[in-house]
């Protein structure tokens, strides 16, 4: 009997494969690590055959853990955005390196749009900005410089992460979801076309692009694990997230933690418009019908933490922040500026880099840790403060990803954000809302609201801090990244 929904969910360094059943319970799942490459400075690469290898192994491993194929009724697919791949139609393989959405190289390019003045027309067709975290400036890149590209021809295949694994499924099925074509700066907000205008603005050849689909539906099938099983729901992680914290209202709002941090609030049917250099972008699109969200990027979040671990040995473990934090009564007047590739909303600086200030001979490991941790806080009280200038409120902020774990910094959050803050006890909602749409286009369910029983029980933080205790915290904050905005713009 098919009973199980399969996920694919694959991020920034790591690939999942997660078997749901319909109350949301994990029953089997199997995770291989994804190669980042950096051939130089802010530049982010990944193998897209090894993404694709990952991803199959994974799957096949938790379908021979539950007996089979038959048990499975669908596959939904979840992925980091905006990373660009580009492959052969002929072979199914990849011309050219994975670009990354961290990676910077097209600052260049981006910031020679602006003095050009396209960047309102852009952010006008499409509710983003002219960043190098966006996929189209990487398209105009790797076409001018990487001539295999331009050799294909016709023959070339160009698509976000979820249409890489796509069309690997189904041996040449080329589309990609609303959610991710969203992400692309080629394609319209309000039409939910790829537009004319845009694709020859940024020199990506239309034929190499993909059909734009819904995010749940029957999207061909895939015959690699020894039966037929239909692909049937598609989303980018952050709306995919958003779908897995039940943000089915306008004005619910949803952040996650993980390689970097996202804000997004469900704003209804119609494209939202901001003032304060947040983005607009689809929820989702089911049955031709568009939800909408505004968001807030936060590039670094837990590779924060990462890079603590990797490159500065301050720690061994990303467990090791919460007793860290807990060990000091306060940062110690020590602020960490993670803008190790760039820094987002609302700042949207590309040429920002990171600071650790307010060193002293009584500064300790735990400090600086700490420091870190705050940051995720004093980040997202920025996004917070933009979204009330845009006249969107928050009423309290549900919370996942990898970090939120560490209860210190959920508490943290409440604390800053002055919010009430909510953690499902099954963290990993991505994946879970992918699950969500795939029930969806199989038919498990009538609707996503059908599906919000599979979230199941959250735990709650409410904040604790004082008044005065927050704004000196605050303040610190904004004498330190004001350091960093100036210091890129010199």
């Amino acid at each position: 009997m098919a009973d199980l929904i399969l996920v694919l969910d694959e991020g920034t360094t790591s690939t999942r494969a997660i078997l749901f059943d319909s109350s949301g319970t994990a029953v089997a799942t199997r995770a291989a690590e994804l190669s980042q490459h950096y051939p130089e400075p802010g530049r982010v690469e990944h193998d897209a055959a090894e993404i694709w290898e990952q991803t199959l192994a994974c799957a096949r491993a938790v379908i021979e853990q539950i007996g089979g194929p038959e048990r499975v009724a669908a596959i939904g697919i979840t992925n980091q955005r905006e990373t660009i791949i580009f492959w052969d139609k002929r072979t199914g393989e990849p011309l050219a390196p994975a670009i990354v959405w961290q990676d910077r190289r097209t600052a260049a390019i981006c910031r020679k749009m602006r003095q050009n003045g396209e960047e309102s027309t852009v952010q006008a067709r499409t509710g983003l900005l002219l960043d190098p975290y966006f996929s189209g400036s990487k398209i105009a890149w790797a076409m001018e410089h990487w001539p295999q590209l331009g050799e294909a021809g016709e023959h070339l295949a160009i698509g976000t992460v979820e249409s890489w694994l796509v069309w690997k499924l189904t041996g040449g099925l080329h589309i990609t979801d609303a959610t991710n074509a969203s992400r692309t700066l080629l394609m319209a907000l309000g039409s939910g076309n790829w537009d004319d205008g845009l694709v020859a603005l940024f020199d990506a050849p239309r034929a190499a692009l993909p059909e734009i689909v819904d995010c749940a539906g029957q999207f061909g099938t895939t015959s690699l694990f020894g039966g037929e099983i239909p692909i049937c729901g598609l989303a980018g992680d952050q709306q995919s997230a958003l779908i897995g914290q039940t943000c089915f209202e306008r004005g619910d709002t949803k952040g996650t933690f993980g390689t970097g941090a996202f804000i997004l609030t469900n704003s209804g049917n119609t494209p939202p418009k901001s003032r304060n250099r947040l983005l607009s972008t689809i929820a989702w699109q089911i049955g031709g019908q568009r939800t909408y969200a505004m968001e807030g990027s936060i590039f670094v979040a837990g590779s924060l933490i990462q890079w603590l671990r990797d490159s500065v040995g301050l720690i061994d473990a990303a467990a090791e922040t919460e007793e860290l934090a807990n060990a000091v009564p306060d940062n110690g007047g020590v602020y960490v500026v993670p803008a190790l590739a760039g820094i987002g909303a609302p700042w949207w600086e590309p040429d920002a880099r990171g600071t650790i200030s307010g060193l002293s001979f009584a500064t300790g490991r735990a400090h600086i840790v700490r420091a870190a941790l705050e940051a995720m806080a004093h980040q997202t009280q920025d996004l917070k403060s933009a979204f009330v200038s845009d006249k969107i409120s928050w009423s309290r902020l549900r919370i996942d990803g990898g970090m939120v774990a560490n209860n210190w910094m959920a508490q943290d959050l409440a604390d800053i954000v002055n919010l009430p803050v909510e953690r499902p006890r099954f963290a990993e909602t991505t994946a879970l809302g992918a699950a969500m749409l795939a029930g969806l286009g199989c038919g498990w369910f009538d609707t996503l609201e059908d599906a919000a029983a599979m979230r199941g029980p959250v735990d709650s933080f409410e904040p604790a801090l004082g008044k005065a205790a927050r704004q000196k915290r605050l303040d610190g904050w904004h004498l330190a990244v004001h350091s960093v905005i100036g210091e890129a713009h010199d």
